[in-house]
């Protein structure tokens, strides 16, 4: 199976991950054989080194350094807060034009790691604008409509689950999120509006070359379940440019390929 490359040079190698695959091996999923780093490695030939991460179910603009110092080049820029990352996403209710969320948190505990313990707070900042927003005529909470909104969310440090984790604390959980999401809302997208996955994309990164320091810019197309939820409620014109212009594109088979059917469970 091959992934949906979206640069290579002799230093990078940049994917648009499909929601539902791992970066790499984890305790996450024991059972699981397929991870982007071995596909990346098998797709071009050669070794690589992942240089950041995605949840398994958040898809979108995934890199990876193709020698070992090159990827120390760019975590550097990581740690340096000089990489931009943006992210789409749709929400539960209708959320404020723009919100500055500057809220501290401690790593989420590993169920799997024995003996864990809580580690302490870490700085966590993240933006969050409000592009567009739809009602449903559909009673699937305490009121007889339903809100979503479609949002983009910057985030300005690397904490684990941190725009899930905000947005959940902001009470506009992301659809589609079996840790930190509404059930029920969760089941109605995937039931009713062939929506089975987390509706969070990485839609963009940028960073710095790491041989010639050119300013890089990757940009990510929607899959089939975001294409369809966008036109569905007329959200196209919201869209960054970027990604309106990407709708008319077919989506390549892969990006269907690892969709968590059975993850929109959630405690309420």
């Amino acid at each position: 199976m091959h992934l949906d490359i979206l640069y290579q040079d002799d230093a990078l190698v940049v994917i648009n991950k499909p929601s539902g695959l791992l970066v790499h091996r984890s305790d996450i999923d024991r059972h699981e054989t397929r991870f982007a780093l071995q596909l990346v490695r098998n797709q071009i030939g050669e070794h690589v080194y992942p240089v950041h991460r995605l949840d398994k179910p958040t898809s979108g603009v995934l890199a990876f350094a193709r020698r070992s110092e090159y990827a120390s080049a760019i975590v550097e820029q990581w740690r340096q807060r000089a990489v931009a990352k943006r992210y789409l996403a749709i929400v539960r209710g209708y959320m404020p034009e723009f919100t500055h969320l500057d809220k501290p948190m401690a790593p989420p505990v590993d169920k799997y790691a024995k003996h864990e313990r809580i580690k302490p707070e870490q700085s966590a900042i993240t933006d969050f604008i409000s592009l567009a927003q739809v009602e449903l005529p559909v009673a699937i909470d305490k009121y007889p409509q339903s809100r979503y909104s479609l949002i983009e969310a910057i985030p300005h440090t690397g904490r684990k689950h941190q725009i899930r984790r905000h947005l959940k604390h902001l009470s506009h959980p992301i659809i589609g999120d079996a840790r930190y999401g509404k059930g029920r809302h969760s089941r109605y997208f995937r039931d009713q509006l062939n929506a089975p996955r987390l509706l969070l994309h990485a839609w963009q990164l940028s960073l710095e070359h790491p041989i010639t320091q050119e300013s890089l810019t990757f940009t990510a197309p929607l899959d089939q379940v975001w294409q369809e939820r966008i036109q569905d409620f007329g959200w196209a014109d919201a869209l960054p440019d970027a990604l309106r212009a990407s709708l008319a594109a077919e989506p390549h088979p892969s990006l269907q390929s690892f969709y968590p059917q059975h993850e929109v469970d959630s405690d309420e």
